[in-house]
């Protein structure tokens, strides 16, 4: 936020020296758009101050100055005096007086800059530790170059940064420490990465003076000539240089630069050198036709100067492991003073610059070299905008980010937000708020309940964009909604979220079957009398590493429980599946151990609580126990036991009242009982025996089946015997579950 200025520091430096300075390279529209704006920012601007102390007229007046260095169009230039200027409460974009007098490029360029801003005050006030590391710096630079869709507004953020640290420098007042560590840290790798170098060794080397004050000045004192000297040294060499090439009829590109004092203290540290270690102070580079004059070239170096014994390195014949050729020597001139060169092809150049060996990525890696690898679409973008940097400056109308291209767009497929502690979060694009939760945590994803986003509540569906703030609403317990993995409802953009999710229902299922499947064993091994077995160890007997195994593959009926039959009767008990008496009807095995009332006659009711009345189960609602019933007394054929429910009873109750009796479910024993299960279905080949299948597997007795069909739909009545209301319901649920089935009941 602006202050007011004392009165004796007002500054208004928008004179005509400044003017003329600023319009470099534009026409006459252009000088007309930036002479408006200077207006307007001389207007507003008067007496405040930035928040570094700065006077936001000269800060905003010395940006333009950098951004005109830099071949940027006028309303780059325009804007960067704009963006300084408080903005206007409008509801509408349109009402805003500067994109009334400016237009919507200038608007564009001025919000975006600020949204920038944004995100630096944000980073600024972080209070997670984990906001703090390396990796989150990384963050940071990609959402900076994500919301700056347009090249020129990081092209402005350098500049103002670049610029508030020349203040502190000249103005003699003390930088803050975080500044100078945001700077390294952020804004220097960024124009590093795209390939800004005169702007990056200022700000490493500003930034490192007011960090490392003690170094600076040590190696600043070792350096044996000023840089305006050591300028002027590579200077003299390229010219040089280059008439010896052109004599040699060698077509060549030559450009030198000194070495800055951060990169040399930077080189020293990470290669433990000493300061007499460093050859390559000053360094040159030779950018030829092919590979012959590589060679040709360095010929010619070596003729002119002196090489540096075991400073010679042919990485065009050997290159490195990430791809780089190139042909770097060291040389000494006539007073001793060494310098490199390198001598490559323009296609070696530009591999080295755009492909996997950017130089970017080597410098980067530190000690590592060249290992570290591109990650994708952001590569593309860096490339694409070192590639726009790279241009001639009359072509300065092109540093804009071409639309409908591919490689404008390099970066859509990711976006970063920020958590309320300023920690940067990587998603992909169309992430929601589950997204994000599930990303800080897989607890938290699981409970995630609501979200806020720039401090607004939004539904959980909502896409998130690049620079905004999540905070998630999370239960204290509970789990994520199987609606959550439908892709049509768009809850869930990542695969990693969608996975997490998976793995939650599919541990529900299986503690589910496991608990299924240990009940059917335990119920199996009561049946036998062996209900002091260790589970465990009969579970690795039947090759199984654990008992739950065991449950879930008995859940799952991959295994038969024959088998622990088998296995606990010492070979003597039912045969497990494969032997010969494997395929003993279920009918046999029950009618050999289970008595079937519709046989014996011995239904178990107690009528009025005697249990030797003749009784009989009606076959118009066929009960079964723990069904409620009722009696009711015939003539001849003693009492008739109907379902509460059955209304083939109501009607007798209410034709003969009289003759209704109380009774009960007495001792059933092992017997089964005859009932009836529905079923509908669509009709298609094989429906018959799926279902018989279902019982097969569930081991129910099928005393007969009905079935017809009628436009194309089966209706069928099975009758089967159950001991009890347990079976019936595990019957239905499993004949329910049957592909086609669309209702089964009793």
């Amino acid at each position: 936020m602006a202050t007011i200025a004392p009165p004796d520091s007002e500054k208004l430096p928008f004179d005509a020296q400044w003017f003329k300075r600023a319009c470099a390279d534009l026409d006459e529209s252009g000088c007309q758009l930036l002479k408006d704006a200077a207006d307007w920012a001389r207007e507003h601007t008067t007496g405040l101050l930035a928040t570094t102390g700065e006077p936001l007229a000269e800060h905003s007046a010395e940006v333009v100055l950098i951004l005109a260095e830099l071949g940027t169009d006028a309303q780059a230039r325009a804007s960067a005096l704009l963006t300084v200027l408080r903005p206007e409460n409008t509801r509408n974009e349109r009402d805003d007086p500067l994109f009334k007098r400016f237009g919507p490029e200038v608007m564009s360029l001025v919000q975006g800059t600020r949204a920038l801003l944004r995100l630096g005050h944000l980073a600024g006030q972080a209070t997670d530790q984990a906001a703090t590391g390396t990796d989150q710096k990384e963050m940071q630079r990609k959402m900076l170059l994500a919301m700056a869709a347009d090249l020129r507004i990081v092209l402005m953020r350098l500049a103002s940064r670049l610029q508030s640290l020349r203040w502190h420098a000249s103005s003699k007042t003390p930088c803050p420490r975080s500044f100078a560590q945001e700077t390294m840290e952020l804004y220097t790798p960024l124009a590093n990465r795209l390939g800004i170098w005169q702007i990056k060794w200022e700000m490493e080397d500003l930034a490192f003076r007011f960090l490392e004050p003690d170094t600076y000045k040590t190696i600043a004192r070792q350096l044996e000539e000023k840089r305006v000297e050591r300028e002027a040294f590579i200077s003299d060499t390229v010219r040089r240089l280059r008439a010896a090439l052109k004599k040699a009829r060698i077509h060549a590109d030559v450009s030198g630069r000194p070495k800055h004092i951060y990169s040399i203290w930077n080189k020293m540290r990470n290669k433990s050198l000493e300061f007499n270690q460093l050859y390559d102070l000053r360094a040159l580079r030779v950018i030829v036709e092919d590979e012959r004059a590589c060679y040709g070239a360095l010929a010619l170096v070596h003729a002119m100067w002196t090489p540096v014994s075991d400073e010679f390195d042919d990485y065009i014949s050997r290159p490195k492991p990430n791809g780089y050729r190139s042909l770097h020597t060291v040389v000494a001139d006539v007073q001793g003073r060494t310098f490199e060169i390198q001598i490559r092809t323009h296609e070696m150049h530009q591999f080295a610059e755009y492909g996997m060996a950017a130089h970017w990525r080597y410098k980067e890696a530190g000690p590592r070299g060249g290992q570290v690898a591109a990650s994708g679409g952001y590569d593309q973008k860096i490339a694409w905008m070192r590639q726009l940097l790279a241009w001639d400056k009359d072509d300065a109308e092109t540093l804009r980010a071409p639309e409908g291209t591919e490689t404008a767009r390099a970066t859509d497929e990711r976006i970063y937000v920020m958590t309320p502690q300023a920690r940067v979060i990587e998603l992909p694009a169309g992430a929601t708020p589950v997204d994000f939760a599930y990303y800080l945590h897989t607890d938290l994803g699981h409970r995630c309940r609501g979200a806020r986003v720039d401090g607004q509540m939004v539904p959980l569906l909502t896409r998130l964009s690049t620079g905004q703030t999540v905070e998630i609403i999370a239960a204290k317990s509970g789990g994520p909604s199987r609606d959550w993995l439908n892709p049509q409802l768009g809850f869930l953009a990542s695969p990693r979220s969608r996975a997490k999710v998976r793995a939650w229902f599919n541990a529900i299922e299986l503690q589910q079957r496991i608990s299924q499947g240990q009940a059917m064993v335990e119920k199996e091994l009561q049946r036998l009398g062996k209900t002091a077995v260790n589970l465990e160890q009969m579970a690795q007997q039947l090759d199984f590493a654990r008992a739950d195994d065991l449950y879930v593959a008995v859940a799952k009926e991959e295994f038969s429980l024959r088998q622990i039959d088998y296995l606990l009767m010492g070979g003597k008990g039912r045969t497990p599946e494969g032997d010969s008496e494997a395929n003993v009807s279920e009918a046999r095995i029950y009618g050999s151990r289970d008595e079937s009332v519709a046989r014996t006659g011995k239904s178990g009711v107690l009528v009025v609580g005697v249990d030797s009345l003749m009784t009989q189960l009606a076959r118009c609602c066929r009960p079964a126990p723990p069904d409620s019933i009722v009696g009711f007394v015939t003539r001849g054929r003693g009492v008739s036991i109907h379902r509460r429910d059955c209304s083939a009873y109501a009607a007798l109750a209410a034709r003969s009242p009289e003759r209704l009796i109380d009774v009960d479910w007495g001792n059933t024993g092992d017997a089964v009982y005859p009932i009836d299960i529905s079923i509908h279905a669509p009709e298609r080949p094989n429906l018959l025996r799926d279902l018989s299948e279902v019982f097969a597997k569930l081991r129910l007795n099928v005393v007969s089946v009905n079935t017809h069909s009628r436009r194309s739909l089966a209706h069928m009545v099975f009758t089967i015997e159950v001991k009890n209301g347990e079976q019936i319901g595990r019957a239905l649920a499993a004949l329910n579950e049957l592909s086609g089935v669309t209702a089964a009941r009793h």
